[in-house]
């Protein structure tokens, strides 16, 4: 890693625009733009004075003119930050100039003759990290923020991004440190017998970080599909408008829906934001008795999308409820979605209200509830659009509560995930070297490893592999 060169990007995204932003850091940026800017307080000069640079004070945005040598490539508005007061820790330069592709690139090309070099993906951010400006989590957490399409996905990374995750982390991390430390310091002196670490102090930190650590593991599968999309599953048997609501609650026409049974034979997919949560709906093949081969295989993945999903929308048709038996039989294929799936929220949508009166639907409901009191009954009309609103709400409901609601810490990167994983491991092995009574220097050893995954998430564990492969998933100009 070249840390004491000077870099140079565009920090905007590429293409015109009304405005773009070039950014320079490191530690020769200010000597750069001495040589290419010319502030407008400056416009009796006829030529750049290197001098007049340095009457501008940090943190402040100046108006000027950036040159290559006698000619003018645009005014623009210039942002000056001395280190360590600036995002990278180094010397920093923001230009603000016109957002014509010609001029930006005549601005970074200005840079580089005068010493700075292009930036690597993701390297303005590494300098903030080997500054010490940021751990290694928080600055993950900027990509994440970049990227961020929903606001719960956006809230997990202003979270991490201000540090809450890490800091819960390196308490910990110091506490195992510590007893490591201890019961090392044990070992200068096991002729003697001497204890310096307290053995049920021992255990209680170890309840305690099991705890913690259980809960951040845990916390992965909710803070994952935040990050990509919340799967719901849309289910049912053939012609209940599965079709009909994915277009309703996607409002365009992304599925075909016809009268034919078995029209949707795989799964159709996309994607809605409502009300700042990502939900990625998946409508699925009729679920049906049926000897076509091509509909058995869709039927399956609906199955398997099922699985997949974090919860499951099974529709009814009213129109089809006008009998005891059918209820009976509706009843019956709800009764196997909760067998296969125990552990998902089951939302129950009685489709086609439009369609049948207010005496029906009201006997309908009765008869549902009286057989599965504790369904989550919706009724609706896909084709008029009637109570899909109601169905938005209950979706938000489900996933708007608990750990997101309270605040709490949520894991979305795999890399933390594998590392808690790893952490969570070598503490049920302290646990069991205390139980059979294993040497104190084994119980270091495993002492040390949980610290060590703990920091490598933070980075205060880590080598130029690590680095290299994290910072260039970020985008240039970051």
């Amino acid at each position: 890693m070249h840390v004491n060169d000077t870099i140079v990007a565009l920090a905007t995204p590429s293409g015109t625009g009304a405005i773009a932003v070039v950014r320079l850091s490191g530690p020769d940026s200010h000597s750069i733009i001495r040589s290419i800017f010319k502030p407008a307080f400056a416009k009796a000069e006829s030529k750049i004075n290197p001098d007049q640079y340095d009457q501008i004070k940090a943190n402040t945005i100046t108006l000027g003119h950036i040159y290559d040598g006698d000619r003018m490539i645009d005014e623009v508005l210039l942002s000056k930050f001395v280190a360590p007061r600036s995002y990278t820790g180094e010397h920093v330069v923001e230009i603000s100039c016109h957002g014509s592709i010609y001029i930006q690139q005549e601005i970074i090309n200005v840079c580089l003759k005068n010493g700075a070099r292009i930036a690597e993906a993701g390297e303005f951010t590494l300098q903030a990290f080997l500054n010490g400006k940021m751990d290694l989590s928080q600055a993950e957490a900027v990509a994440d923020l970049i990227s961020s399409e929903s606001a719960t996905a956006h809230q997990i990374a202003i979270q991490q991004m201000r540090g809450g995750f890490s800091n819960e982390l390196q308490v910990l991390r110091k506490k195992l440190l510590n007893f490591a430390s201890l019961i090392e310091l044990e070992l200068d002196f096991s002729e003697e017998d001497v204890a310096f670490a307290n053995r049920d102090e021992l255990k209680s930190l170890l309840q305690e970080s099991q705890l913690k650590l259980r809960k951040l593991i845990d916390s992965f599968a909710l803070g994952n599909v935040i990050k990509t999309g919340i799967p719901i599953a849309i289910v049912g048997e053939p012609n209940v408008g599965k079709s009909t609501l994915l277009n309703a609650l996607l409002n365009e026409e992304k599925a075909i829906v016809s009268d034919i049974a078995g029209t949707t034979r795989d799964a159709i997919e996309d994607e809605i934001n409502i009300d700042g949560i990502r939900f990625r709906l998946i409508d699925t093949a009729g679920i049906r008795e049926t000897k076509d081969k091509v509909e058995s295989i869709g039927i399956e993945r609906s199955y398997s999308k099922a699985e997949q999903s974090k919860l499951v929308l099974y529709l009814l048709d009213a129109t089809q409820l006008n009998t005891q038996p059918r209820i009976l039989h509706c009843l019956m294929r709800i009764h196997i979605m909760r067998e296969k799936f125990p552990d998902k929220p089951l939302i129950v949508i009685l489709n086609k209200l439009d369609q049948i009166t207010g005496l029906e639907h009201a006997e309908i409901s009765k008869q549902i509830k009286s057989k599965q009191p504790d369904v989550h009954l919706i009724s609706l009309s896909a084709q008029s659009g009637s109570g899909v609103d109601d169905l938005k709400k209950a979706l938000v409901d489900s996933f708007n509560s608990g750990a997101l609601s309270q605040d709490s810490t949520v894991v979305s990167n795999a890399r933390h995930y594998d590392a808690l994983q790893r952490a969570y491991a070598s503490l049920l092995e302290v646990q069991q070297g205390m139980v059979q009574e294993v040497s104190s220097e084994f119980l270091a050893i495993d002492i040390r490893a949980t610290a060590e995954a703990l920091g490598s998430i933070t980075g205060e564990i880590t080598n130029d592999e690590l680095l290299g492969n994290i910072f260039s998933q970020f985008c240039i100009g970051k």
